[in-house]
């Protein structure tokens, strides 16, 4: 979640340019792959696919993933920030990955590429910056520069489930704070809204064929992910300060106090907690 009103880079709910931030979106975001079991686990043929681009890519570990299995693909990632794209593009030097290249770009403008320019458009993780307004936008967009047949594939969550109060009650603070500045898609903003309608939303841009496949990744205290996660939220939370006290709904102090009670429930052996995901793809007619 790297978009208010409100903050510096408009659109944004945390420092797009944070060293924090992109440390937390790195393992983020190989954490959400692990769970997912790969990077296209409902994509078993992409032997027509020549060029992808990943949307929002943070510090571009998923796209270097991409370009690494599959060799002779073109990848693109696109990203706000500039501390993120310099680093991806770093990354991929180093790693000697020839056919990836990562941009600055704001998503929620237009798209900086020519029609029918990329064969799969990928997304994860956007509902935490992206209004009710900006959904039916960034959808035409994608679809404009996808290829005939080629697939629009986001994948998001719902965040924030567990058997702790403090770490219940900071979750439904941090979507009625989003909610009162306009991003999710929650009626009421108890949660992000998203995934009962990400189906809908892909059908109703028009794509064919409209699939999903939902995922449950499990962070309870004793698992592989429990770690990943606490740092996550550690994070996270902290960097969402601001926006908390801006809100009017807790003072920045009062939600740092939360926080470090939700962190120390995290850190109990009976914590148990977990994430909800779901992949929706579709196909340009």
């Amino acid at each position: 979640m790297s978009h208010s009103s409100e903050p510096e880079h408009e659109g944004y709910v945390v420092d797009a340019e944070s060293a924090a931030e992109m440390a937390r979106l790195l393992h983020q975001e190989q954490a959400l792959t692990q769970a997912m079991g790969g990077i296209f686990p409902e994509q078993p043929d992409l032997s027509h696919v020549e060029r992808i681009i990943d949307l929002a890519c943070g510090p571009g570990g998923w796209v270097l993933e991409v370009a690494y299995i599959y060799s002779d693909v073109e990848v693109v990632g696109v990203d706000i920030s500039e501390r993120m794209v310099s680093y991806a593009n770093a990354q991929a030097q180093v790693q000697l990955r020839r056919n990836v290249h990562f941009q600055v770009g704001n998503i929620l403008e237009q798209l900086p590429f020519p029609d029918a320019s990329f064969d799969l458009v990928n997304a994860r993780l956007i509902v935490g910056f992206m209004k009710a307004p900006d959904w039916p936008r960034l959808l035409s967009e994608c679809i404009r520069i996808l290829r005939p047949g080629g697939i629009l594939r986001i994948t998001d969550f719902e965040h924030g489930f567990s058997n702790k109060a403090n770490f219940e009650r900071a979750g439904i603070l941090l979507n009625q704070t989003l909610h009162r500045f306009g991003y999710g898609l929650s009626p009421n903003g108890f949660h992000t809204g998203v995934l009962p309608v990400l189906t809908r939303l892909l059908s109703s841009a028009g794509l064919d064929n409209v699939q999903n496949k939902p995922y449950f990744i499990d962070f309870s205290a004793g698992t592989p992910l429990h770690e990943t996660f606490y740092h996550d939220y550690a994070i996270g939370y902290a960097n969402v300060t601001p926006l908390i006290d801006k809100s009017g709904l807790m003072t920045g102090a009062q939600w740092q106090d939360l926080h470090q009670h939700l962190l120390a429930e995290m850190l109990e052996e009976d914590f148990c907690g977990a994430w909800m995901f779901l992949s929706v793809w579709g196909f340009k007619k």
